[in-house]
């Protein structure tokens, strides 16, 4: 009998409803989570806890979701955690600007929990 360890999620996500609601809905599904509330704190996070994957929120304050994945995918440490992309703005181009910066995929908000499992599995 194998006993899978589950999968550690960082999920940056700057507004505390939406962050909350996800990240139970996560664990719900099996999965460990860890939260931070921008880029800064997600470089940090994701340096120290070296999580599974990431599902970064692109729109951020301090340090917004591109310019925190182009760290993390720069550094030696973390630059090989698959990294989801989650933004609001459901348009190509959005979707292009998250995989130039780094993201290994991206989804759009809100999210359909499902198809956003599928990703996670996929990568994980």
């Amino acid at each position: 009998m194998s006993t899978k360890k589950p999968s550690t999620i960082l999920l940056v996500e700057d507004n505390e409803l939406s962050r909350e609601m996800l990240s139970r809905r996560l664990q719900r599904e099996g999965y460990l989570v860890s939260t931070a509330n921008d880029g800064s704190q997600a470089i940090t996070s994701a340096t120290k806890l070296a999580p599974d994957l990431i599902l970064m929120d692109m729109s951020l304050p301090v340090v917004d979701g591109w310019e925190a994945t182009k760290k993390l995918k720069s550094g030696s440490t973390t630059k090989n955690i698959p990294i989801i992309g989650l933004s609001a703005h459901a348009l190509t181009s959005d979707q292009a600007k998250a995989l130039e910066a780094g993201c290994d995929s991206y989804d759009t908000k809100p999210v359909n929990l499902s198809r956003l499992i599928a990703q996670i599995e996929q990568l994980v």
